[in-house]
């Protein structure tokens, strides 16, 4: 049986200032906006391209806005999106890799930077926070590993 990832529950502090981050500056899809009821409203965004949905709102998380750590966009050009993320005045950090040649580890410790000497892919990466601080990773995969 098929499981497919299709939405992760972003806790923000201000609904509005969130829609507008990601659908007015980043560019996301505005898939719904369910203002249900006093307390309780469901915002839907996708990135472009993604299968995988976020949404944030009220009343839809008790996790504190700007704790969720560690969501991963996949891109194909690393610099190049970075360039975008920044034109749209994001900060971003990177590109960098980890010491361990793998996956990166929490925060920025071990963090060596630039790109990976070869530009293998799954081997450089680059960060950014909306405005609450949830923590966003860019992972450049130019060919992807078998049965990905």
């Amino acid at each position: 049986m098929d499981m497919k990832l299709e939405v992760v529950i972003l806790p923000v502090a201000d609904v509005d200032r969130a829609k507008g981050f990601y659908v007015e500056r980043l560019g996301w899809r505005l898939d719904a906006d369910f203002p249900i009821h006093d307390g309780y409203r469901i915002v839907q965004v996708t990135p472009p391209g993604s299968a995988c949905s976020i949404i944030f709102g009220e009343g839809l998380t008790q996790q504190a806005a700007g704790t969720l750590h560690g969501l991963q966009l996949t891109v194909t050009d690393i610099v190049e999106a970075k360039e975008e993320l920044s034109s749209y005045g994001v900060q971003v950090s990177g590109p960098f890799r980890d010491e361990t040649g793998a996956f990166h580890h929490a925060g920025d410790a071990h963090r060596v930077p630039g790109l990976h000497p070869e530009r293998a892919s799954y081997g450089t990466f680059a960060a950014f926070e909306d405005l609450d601080g949830n923590e966003w990773f860019l992972q450049e995969v130019t060919e992807r590993a078998p049965g990905r």
